[in-house]
């Protein structure tokens, strides 16, 4: 079974670029949202990692959506910002963070590794990777 993948980020050649590089590995993207309302609207249950940028089109709400999506929809939540700092020692029930720009192999290394922990595998993180707890 593939992985099914949300983006969020209002940027869209960067959602759409993490879509390609994604797609390329096999993965299901569910959706890209731009906001909050648009996160929310992906939120079924059905999501098994969100990519979450923090600022967004309504402002800086990735932390909201992060927390939100995984303590409310149990999805597993990775961020991906040029702004690392402001999530300081992470944000309870959220894997990590990535810091952008990013690449191909950065990118991917840190999905296969945040599925693998959210499937309760031992995995080791990338070094791109900021892990959370």
């Amino acid at each position: 079974m593939t992985a099914s993948i949300l983006i969020v980020e209002d940027e869209m050649l960067v959602a759409l670029e993490m879509e390609s590089i994604l797609q390329e590995r096999g993965y299901h993207i569910v959706g890209i949202a731009a906001d909050l309302q648009g996160a929310m609207a992906y939120a079924d249950g059905s999501i098994d990692l969100a990519l979450v940028d923090l600022n967004l089109r309504d402002g800086l709400t990735g932390p909201e959506i992060g927390k939100r999506l995984a303590s409310e929809h149990k999805a597993g939540v990775l961020f991906v910002t040029a702004n690392p700092r402001i999530l300081g020692k992470g944000i309870a029930g959220t894997i990590g963070v990535l810091t952008k720009p990013t690449d191909e192999a950065s990118l991917s290394s840190a999905v296969a590794f945040a599925l693998q922990r959210r499937q309760g595998r031992e995995a080791e993180a990338p070094p791109s990777l900021k892990c959370f707890g």
